[in-house]
């Protein structure tokens, strides 16, 4: 089943940083023109971004909606806050599901891509507070050479202190489809059943069809040459039909005898043809 993280906040105004203060201006810009299709404010570990994916500081998870809300209660009344939608990753719901305290430290680009207006650039989580407390921050921040600068994403952002974050985990439940749904679904599914099955009678119609013409086409050459065959053969019988008739012909015209006597030759008979009486 999938989970998810229920909203939580992640800042408040009057919120220190490296000596500058979160404004409450600053928190509805934010809200207001956070959107993830034009830059997606990630989760990682002390603000450290590591470009190896097995890397522990690797990301935790994508920030998909900010809100901006006063708060109603408490020490903190009156003063804007602003939460935060999250899409954590398999390894941030670890963390959570530890027991591990976890705290959040926002990096804040107070003039966004020139916009003028305030933006989230990107969310770090740590177990260790001191890390991106306020002492750390504001020393940072005076220092000849900021140990943070360098994991900023533009020198001008800010990280605010880290506060001790609540990250509330919930199982999504499985959506069932409705009566309607899944009725529409069945005569979809029918209509797509039905649509197939003329698709075939169409196909096989149209295969019987091409068979029929081939097979026509197929018949017809060979009458036609069977044909072709029994005129030659009748031609060729024809022929000798006539041979013969005029073979017969012949032979009954002809004399049929052959025991006449061979006629004496005139004049002086030689003595083998006398007869010695």
């Amino acid at each position: 089943m999938a989970v998810k993280a229920k909203r939580f906040r992640i800042g408040v105004e009057g919120a220190t940083s490296d000596g500058r203060e979160i404004s409450r201006d600053w928190l509805v810009q934010m809200a207001a023109s956070y959107n993830p299709e034009f830059y997606t404010a990630q989760i990682n570990l002390e603000h450290i971004k590591a470009y190896d994916p097995t890397s522990t500081f690797n990301r935790y998870g994508t920030v998909a909606a900010l809100t901006a809300e006063e708060i109603k209660d408490g020490p903190l009344s009156g003063k804007m806050a602003l939460y935060a939608d999250i899409l954590p990753t398999d390894a941030l719901v670890e963390l959570v599901k530890k027991g591990q305290k976890i705290f959040t430290s926002m990096e804040v680009s107070p003039q966004f891509a020139d916009t003028g207006k305030a933006y989230l650039s990107g969310l770090a989580a740590t177990d260790d507070p001191a890390s991106l407390g306020t002492e750390m921050l504001a020393f940072s921040a005076k220092a000849e050479h900021n140990p943070l600068a360098n994991r900023k994403q533009h020198k001008d952002n800010l990280f605010t202190a880290a506060v001790e974050t609540t990250i509330e985990l919930e199982e999504l439940p499985e959506e069932k489809p409705s009566l309607f749904t899944r009725v529409t679904a069945m005569f979809a599914k029918k209509q797509l059943n039905d649509e197939a099955r003329f698709s075939d009678v169409h196909q096989a119609v149209e295969l019987l069809a091409t068979e029929q013409q081939t097979f026509s086409q197929q018949f017809t050459i060979t009458i036609n040459e069977q044909a072709s065959d029994l005129q030659a053969l009748t031609e060729k019988l024809a022929a000798q039909q006539t041979a013969f008739d005029a073979l017969k012909a012949q032979l009954e015209t002809a004399d049929s005898r052959n025991d006449y006597r061979q006629r004496a030759p005139g004049g002086q008979v030689p003595t083998e043809n006398l007869t010695n009486c």
